[in-house]
């Protein structure tokens, strides 16, 4: 006998399959849309917006340079952002999957292999950059077959959720080996 405050077990429903009619430009539905208040919360996603502007500005200065391992100057660090004053600097990308809600995320790259001393402003390999990450809640849009149709139908889906990691930002750790 179970206990009294258990229900019958959960049964695992297939997601709903809708058709193309139903979902202009294969958008999620509204009910499962109810969640982005939270999700514009979240820095993978509140970050996009101010990374594409950046990007847009970037755009009439050339092309941005590949990543590499900044000097730490210490006249820079007091007008400078979280990321590019840690001794384990990073830069954002934005990530984009078109059969992902959200669609763009930022994602954190550590800037340097080891990271900065403090006293030298230079790369070290006494310590180790490594990215953090978070877990966030994702749709994916899968193509799916209304109705017990055997194929997929053309502009047909169905939205699973998922938990994915995404790199927020990188720190110092020891090395697992000796330099």
């Amino acid at each position: 006998h179970g206990h009294p405050f258990w229900g019958p077990p959960q049964s695992h429903r297939t997601p709903r399959c809708y058709s193309a009619e139903e979902l202009p430009h294969g958008q999620p539905p509204p009910h499962l849309l109810a969640r982005s208040a939270r999700w514009e919360q979240a820095l993978p996603v509140a970050l996009v917006s101010s990374l594409e502007a950046e990007g847009h500005r970037r755009q009439h200065k050339g092309p941005l340079a590949g990543p590499q391992c900044p000097v730490l100057r210490p006249e820079e660090v007091l007008t400078a952002d979280t990321h590019q004053r840690s001794i384990s600097p990073w830069r954002y990308r934005i990530d984009t999957d078109e059969n992902r809600y959200p669609r763009k995320l930022a994602f954190a790259e550590c800037l340097c292999r080891g990271c900065i001393s403090t006293r030298t402003g230079q790369e070290t390999a006494a310590l180790s950059s490594v990215r953090l990450h978070q877990s966030l809640l994702v749709l994916h849009r899968r193509p799916c077959s209304p109705r017990g149709a055997e194929a997929a139908s053309p502009g047909a889906f169905a939205f699973h959720t998922e938990f994915i990691r995404v790199p927020v930002g990188c720190t110092c750790v020891l090395p697992r080996s000796v330099p």
